[in-house]
């Protein structure tokens, strides 16, 4: 049996799970990149794929997690290539992949199965689409990430494994078409499976509820964002967005505009926006 994820917390986590469950083993690898963002046109390709490293090392440039790319941290291409090689050598090894309900993963989901229609009856989907669950307190929760849930509710977890269905062999991997070719850079999941697709501005307005008129340190601001917006992203993009919109002068700024903590951010003074009103 083969486990694939979409973050390293659910590698942390299901490793604990087949620690209690022997019938769980199997190796556990994970996608990596975030399809929920970026350009995503002609991604089953070399150009394609190129496309999108150069455009994460333009995110990421001059941040936190400048030069990331090219430590080649990320290659699901190579993940991909491993897993195909693992399912090719042994007929009867089956893929178990395990997604929550919400846009990460669900986007991982489409395209890492939008690869894999030659093994249909080989690869299980659990996906925990508003489904119960058990918290440390005892309470009834619905998880939208794996790693949520507790290892010892693994065990009911693993009891929603399903073959993915010819059906959506055929299905998914034409949605997953539609929404690459429809390159606006934010991928929203509106339910179930569904996704809607947004411009890549699409968090600025949420992103400017918490930048107030006193000084705050970027890395604060983006911290907010991610603890208490509903919908949230990484926060590598947070911080490429608010530089975009420092360069476009939203915003006043002090410091050097590199690293999140590098520099602070305030709404901008009533002087300064009646002088950019009245230009």
């Amino acid at each position: 049996m083969i486990h694939v994820v979409f973050n390293e917390a659910d590698v942390t986590v299901l490793k604990q799970a087949q620690e209690l469950d022997e019938t769980l083993a199997g190796e556990i690898m994970q996608v990596k990149d975030d399809y929920a963002v970026g350009p995503l046109a002609g991604i089953d390709t070399d150009e394609g794929i190129e496309n999108r490293k150069n455009w994460w090392r333009a995110i990421l440039a001059g941040g936190d997690y400048d030069g990331k790319v090219d430590q080649n941290e990320v290659n699901d291409l190579a993940l991909v290539q491993h897993l195909i090689a693992k399912l090719d050598a042994e007929p009867g090894e089956v893929l178990w992949i395990w997604a929550a309900q919400n846009k990460h993963d669900v986007c991982g989901y489409y395209w890492l199965m939008s690869q894999l229609k030659s093994y249909q009856g080989r690869v299980y989907i659990l996906y925990l689409n508003n489904l119960p669950f058990i918290n440390e307190k005892g309470q009834i929760f619905y998880p939208q990430w794996i790693h949520a849930i507790q290892p010892k509710e693994f065990l009911k977890a693993k009891k929603l494994a399903r073959l993915i269905t010819m059906s959506e062999f055929e299905v998914d991997p034409d949605e997953w078409s539609k929404i690459c070719s429809d390159d606006k850079g934010v991928r929203i999941l509106e339910g179930g499976k569904k996704l809607s697709v947004h411009g890549y501005h699409y968090y600025d307005s949420d992103l400017k509820k918490y930048i107030t008129g006193d000084w705050q340190k970027a890395s604060k601001i983006i911290h907010q964002f991610l603890s208490k917006n509903k919908e949230t992203t990484g926060d590598a993009f947070l911080l490429w967005r608010l530089k975009q919109q420092i360069i476009e002068g939203a915003y006043d700024v002090q410091g050097e505009i590199k690293n999140m903590k590098d520099f602070e951010v305030k709404g901008k003074s009533a002087q300064t926006a009646e002088l950019l009103t009245e230009e």
